[in-house]
């Protein structure tokens, strides 16, 4: 079966340059790398025929060749010979594997050895109260997770002795294979791509480097924390295989609904229950705020429901700042129930005495817009 013409593979013109070519494979062999399409053969056979025409068309003398003899050039024999094109052909296919694939495939650069996995990240959800928010505070958390296993220091192998190199890569971590003109390079299958191996696994950790356990961590939460507050604890997380880093700890903060207070941002807000004697004749009223103490507020003589009182500076903690966000209380008049029939008389006669919109202000203009209203409909 005849070949496909290499230009038609890349989907690119004969004119096109070399970045062309280079966007051109790269962008085709992202789409069949047979990592993303296991399984499929079709895939697997264009992502060949992308590589063979890469190898070609990214080299000038054999792209030359090429559009001079086709394919024969490069068949045993054929009109080219094939000169000058058999030793070190697939080095530039690797090289631009290892750019394209090496950290996708794991391969993690391949020459030398890959380096072994760090630790996995971890995440611990601490739900504080708002007290704590405002004070900060010093507690201990438990976390399960992988350590370093001390029978071994990390490395994997039994007593901490030191891995070999790999016998099958020579410690390159990778391995090639010739297949006619093309070299293909695969992660060594001996060492999994390390470069070394252990002889004797470690009993402890069956040669992971790492352990199971529950770690007891000491948490500073600083002052001014809000909900949704990230702390990380570097080195934390899991163990890295055979003695790699380890991850971090990233705790997330969230912060109790309280009873009485409302938070947003640095402030504080309150709403508080006066009596309507209060509201009319004026007074002192004490609230509590956040701090665990109290503050005096004048209730000036009317006062609606709804009116706010700003407290400076009692609010929240500012994190990272000396400063203070500052508490705002609404007032909430409170009308009388369960009235006794003296009561009752009294606020008749009150109401008999009542000035209309001289007492009440906002009633009044309230039922004179709707009269008004009510005259405008009738025309």
């Amino acid at each position: 079966m005849a070949k496909e013409d290499y230009y038609k593979v890349l989907g690119i013109d004969r004119d096109s340059g070399a970045d062309d070519v280079k966007k051109a494979y790269r962008k085709r062999a992202m789409q069949y790398h047979p990592d993303r399409n296991p399984g499929d053969a079709e895939a697997e056979k264009k992502f060949k025929e992308l590589n063979e025409a890469n190898d070609v068309l990214s080299d000038e003398q054999k792209r030359a060749a090429y559009d001079r003899f086709g394919h024969d050039a490069f068949e045993q024999g054929g009109a080219g010979g094939g000169a000058g094109f058999g030793q070190g052909f697939g080095s530039g296919f690797a090289d631009i594997f290892d750019e394209m694939f090496g950290d996708f495939a794991g391969r993690g650069g391949g020459r030398g050895g890959r380096r072994a996995s760090r630790g996995a990240d971890l995440r611990y959800n601490m739900e504080i109260t708002l007290a704590q928010a405002y004070n900060g505070a010093k507690t201990n958390i438990r976390v399960p997770a992988s350590v370093q296993c001390k029978d071994c220091s990390g490395i994997g192998s039994k007593g901490g002795a030191q891995p070999d190199t790999c016998p099958a890569c020579h410690g390159h971590g990778s391995v090639r294979a010739q297949q006619g003109f093309f070299t293909i390079e695969r992660t060594c299958p001996t060492c999994q791509g390390q470069g070394k191996v252990i002889k004797e696994a470690c009993p402890a950790c069956s040669g992971s480097g790492r352990t199971q356990q529950e770690k007891t961590l000491a948490v500073t939460i600083p002052a001014g924390v809000e909900d949704g507050t990230r702390i990380r604890l570097a080195g934390e997380g899991e163990a890295g295989m055979q003695g790699a880093a380890a991850g971090d700890l990233y705790i997330f903060i969230s912060v109790a609904t309280h009873r009485i207070f409302n938070r947003e941002g640095p402030n504080i807000y309150c709403k508080v229950p006066i009596p309507i004697t209060i509201a009319a004749l004026g007074g002192q009223i004490e609230v509590p705020t956040v701090d665990g103490g109290r503050a005096r507020i004048t209730i000036p003589a009317g006062t609606q429901s709804g009116h706010q009182f700003r407290l400076k500076t009692k609010g929240m903690s500012v994190l990272r700042s000396k400063g203070r966000g500052d508490m705002f209380v609404q007032a909430n008049v409170e009308t009388p129930v369960n009235l006794s029939k003296r009561q009752k008389e009294l606020l008749r006669e009150f109401d008999a005495e009542s000035g209309g919109a001289k007492n009440n202000p906002q009633s009044e203009g309230f039922f004179s817009k709707v009269k008004d209203l009510w005259e405008d409909l009738k025309d």
